[in-house]
């Protein structure tokens, strides 16, 4: 650690100022909180991650870079104290320069200690903080080890606290590659020769000077998206009650939030944020628009809830009243809103409403994988509704939503989306109100009513669930309305001493059950609902819950396909059938070609990618032009039903081209398959898919792991539609090139048999057009039935082979599928940059 009279003495005493680009030295002015992470390609790859303290940058080395997974306690090596005029520094430091290497400004924000603790406490060797960055948010924790015998450097580590902000351990470095002053990648920031200024033999005012002109280039070369526009609002989908939960593995299950449903417009800064009716309400939902404008997203339509809280921590609608009835600069930390996301409409003027409901719900996991609260994306769980139904209702919850994996978007009510409610709510019209006798009471109940075939019918009263500060504003809008006849039809007894009001204010209410004669029984007021229009107010009638039945039946379900492990033509189907939620957002309207294995995989089995109509309705067909200017119908499938009826036809295998039947010939996923020669190990392929992931990092990509269920590994690179064919190949190829050319006793780009030896082979080939891949989770026709499976780059390095997990593991592979860890696996907004 440096001298306490010269914290910089070590930071100017490694550096040649006449040759580094990095500032010199100075001690700043004490009193501020900036934190700074420098992204550090220097001997290794590494994050330095920076506090200002006492007037400069005190800094640790964190060699994996900071995680948001409180499990994680990532090594911070504590490095020399750097000037402030550092915490803007993003260039290049020539080689053989102390720190070598490329600069990335990867976050900046400001710190705190929390309450109760000091910066002082730093000394002591550990330090409680909060972070607000553009990534790193919340509260962190930087403990110094005891040092060993010997060991001249000083270890630390860094750990999240799990709070809002957690999350899993590739959510930061594994998503953010590029920089947050000008949004450029490694490479490109390695590859401009003018990011370097020379700082010899300045100082003060010239190193001011220098650092101007540094911004200025940064300013010129900062990308700037290209605006698409905000898209228009769109009608909601909405859920049908249902007296059950359905059953089965292919509905999703989310909590029915107690909030306001709100559709948001977002791109870049630009936000706007509409009520389910299609109201502008972004001026009442500010703070949250805030929030949603500090992500910079591109041009999107998200679907969600704005909910708040009460004491409990609970979704709670009265709790959302009050704090819209105090306005927006009300919303402080007792009180927050915050936004629950759920579905994903448009994306960059491509409207995704045909798309599955699972499907959607992945894009916009990966849309805001970067999202911190007040912004969240809504969990689910696939099956196993009844399991949080019940732990819903027994925490007070109003219930669940329930939606079919595979279906559209719709703007109206269907059976695609239901709802089963804890208690019984409905909306009503408020018609009238009756006097009170006592004297604090404005009013002693409320006449509601609801609209059936073009007329209001009276549906009882509600006289409870106000307090005095409510009746009194209901008191105040109620004097405004008032009109001298009934809007609906009532019998004389209850119109008694009724004063009417005209038809427009929208109430929540909860109630035991109707009466014979429809009324509430027991009811209790919740609250008025604004972004309604009291027109569409309608009773909601139970209807019962779909049945889990599939179109397809399988026959010779005892079929042996798998001979060393028995595994039976059922098993298979029976596989498929729980595995469809986590295949499909993958599969569904890709060309397949198909694996097929009639009589078991130990006999003849054969590719087939056309149909001449033997698959059956659920499997649809696409026209493909081929090389000889023809044209031939492809196979592609959207449902469970479609995956099943491949299987009853005996395939195994589902194999996808890397575009989509809609956008044929715009290509958006790229896959490098490592298919490594028989004599090496796991432990290389491992290896070199983690190499590659580097490489790709560099330029810009997020890249995913999957094990193929045979040798290898599969680099999965999701990417924009736009580029073509050839230029998704030639992309792909000359990244192998590259890699087997800088080091050819590891790689080859050749898939030759004879070159292969000793080596691991780069399959670019499967990004030519027409070429395709094993899909995710997809069975293979190998001994075991082993299967494809998605695994977090942290999982992988610690993976001993390709074909972990087979047919009989769907309970697992559902329940890793859900996890916070995979969330969003394989879907990430980026475009092919140029190499």
């Amino acid at each position: 650690m440096a001298a306490r009279d010269d914290p910089l003495r070590q930071y100017n005493a490694k550096r040649d100022f006449k040759a580094t680009p990095e500032p010199a030295g100075k001690v700043s002015a004490k009193g501020g909180n900036r934190f700074i992470v420098q992204k550090h390609d220097a001997t290794r790859l590494h994050y330095d991650f920076r506090l200002e303290l006492d007037g400069v940058l005190k800094s640790w080395a964190v060699t994996k870079g900071p995680s948001v997974n409180p499990e994680d306690k990532r090594l911070a090596v504590r490095t020399e104290d750097h000037p402030m005029a550092y915490a803007d520094f993003e260039g290049v430091i020539p080689k053989g320069e102390y720190g070598g290497g490329t600069v990335m400004l990867w976050d900046r924000g400001t710190w705190e200690p929390v309450p109760g603790k000091s910066a002082k406490d730093l000394e002591k060797g550990h330090l409680h903080f909060t972070l607000q960055g553009e990534r790193m948010k919340g509260e962190w924790l930087l403990i110094r080890l005891r040092p060993r015998p010997g060991e001249k450097r000083e270890n630390w580590l860094l750990r999240k606290i799990d709070d809002a902000h957690a999350g899993g351990s590739d959510d930061l470095v594994g998503r953010w590659l590029t920089s947050v002053l000008t949004g450029r990648t490694m490479m490109e920031i390695a590859g401009d020769k003018e990011a370097a200024q020379s700082l010899v033999g300045t100082s003060d005012k010239a190193f001011a000077s220098k650092m101007k002109r540094a911004a200025a280039h940064n300013r010129k070369v900062a990308k700037v998206r290209k605006k698409v526009g905000l898209p228009k609002f769109r009608p909601v989908q909405l859920a049908t009650l249902v007296d059950d939960v359905p059953a089965g593995n292919d509905w999703m299950h989310e909590i029915k939030f107690d909030g306001y449903r709100a559709v948001i417009a977002a791109e870049g800064d630009e936000v706007r944020v509409y009520t389910r009716a299609g109201l502008d309400w972004t001026d009442k939902f500010q703070p949250l628009a805030r929030a949603v404008a500090t992500l910079d997203l591109p041009s999107c339509l998200i679907d969600g809830e704005v909910v708040a809280f009460d004491a409990q921590g609970n979704p709670d609608f009265s709790s959302l009243q009050a704090v819209l009835k105090r306005g927006h600069g009300a919303q402080t930390e007792s009180t927050p809103l915050q936004y629950f996301a759920f579905d994903l409409l448009e994306l960059e003027g491509r409207p995704l409403d045909k798309l599955g409901n699972l499907e959607r719900k992945e894009k916009l996991a990966g849309l805001l994988s970067h999202a911190q609260p007040p912004i969240a994306v809504a969990d689910h769980v696939i099956g196993a509704g009844e399991k949080l139904y019940r732990a819903l209702c027994d925490a007070g919850q109003e219930g669940i939503i329930a939606k079919r994996i595979d279906a559209a978007y719709h703007g109206k009510r269907s059976r695609n989306w239901v709802k089963v409610k804890c208690t019984l709510r409905q909306e009503f019209v408020i018609a009238g109100w009756t006097p009170s006798s006592a004297r604090a009471r404005p009013f002693a109940s409320l006449i509601l009513s609801q609209w059936e075939d073009g007329k209001l019918v009276h549906k009882g009263n509600v006289g409870t669930g106000f307090d005095a500060e409510l009746m009194d504003d209901l008191a105040k809008r109620f004097a405004k309305l008032e009109q001298d006849k009934p809007a609906l039809e009532i019998d004389r007894a209850a119109a008694r001493r009724v004063r009417w009001l005209k038809p427009e204010l929208v109430a929540e209410v909860a109630f035991a059950e109707f009466t014979a004669s429809g009324s509430v029984r027991h009811a209790s007021f919740i609250g008025l609902r604004s972004d309604k229009p009291a027109r569409e107010v309608k009773p909601e009638r139970k209807v019962p819950a779909p049945k889990p039945e599939s179109a397809i039946k399988i026959s010779n379900r005892d079929r042996v396909l798998f001979p060393e492990s028995k595994a039976t033509k059922g098993d298979l189907a029976d596989y498929y059938v729980q595995l469809a939620p986590l295949i499909l957002p993958h599969l569904a309207r890709r060309p397949l070609s198909l694996v097929r294995c009639p009589q078991g995989r130990a006999k003849k089995c054969f590719f087939q990618k056309h149909d001449s109509g033997s698959f059956g309705e659920h499997v649809h067909h696409v026209p493909i032009r081929e090389k000889d200017g023809g044209h031939e119908d492809y196979l592609h499938v959207d449902t469970a039903d479609g995956i099943l009826a491949c299987v009853q036809m005996g395939t195994i295998e589902f194999h996808g081209w890397g575009s989509h039947a809609e956008t044929l010939e715009q290509p958006d996923r790229m896959v490098f398959d490592l298919d490594p020669d028989e004599e090496l190990d796991f432990a290389a392929v491992r290896k070199a898919a983690l190499d590659l992931r580097g490489h790709l990092s560099d330029i810009g990509l997020v890249s995913f792991a999957m094990l193929s269920g045979g040798k290898g590994v599969h680099i999965v690179v999701p990417l924009r539609p736009g580029h073509d064919w050839d230029t998704h190949k030639d992309f792909s190829r000359r990244l192998a090139e590259a890699m087997s050319q800088a080091e050819p006793d590891r790689f080859v780009a050749n898939m030759s048999k004879v070159r292969r030896k000793g080596r691991i082979f780069i399959d670019y080939l499967r990004n030519q057009r027409g070429s395709t891949a094993i899909m995710p989770y997809s069975a293979r026709a190998r001994e075991g039935a082993p299967v494809a499976v998605p695994v977090t780059w942290e999982e992988l390095a610690e993976i001993e082979k390709a074909n972990v997990w087979n047919i009989f593991d769907a309970e697992d592979l559902i329940e890793r599928g859900g996890s916070a860890a995979l969330k969003g696996w394989g879907f990430a907004e980026q475009d092919l940059p140029p190499i």
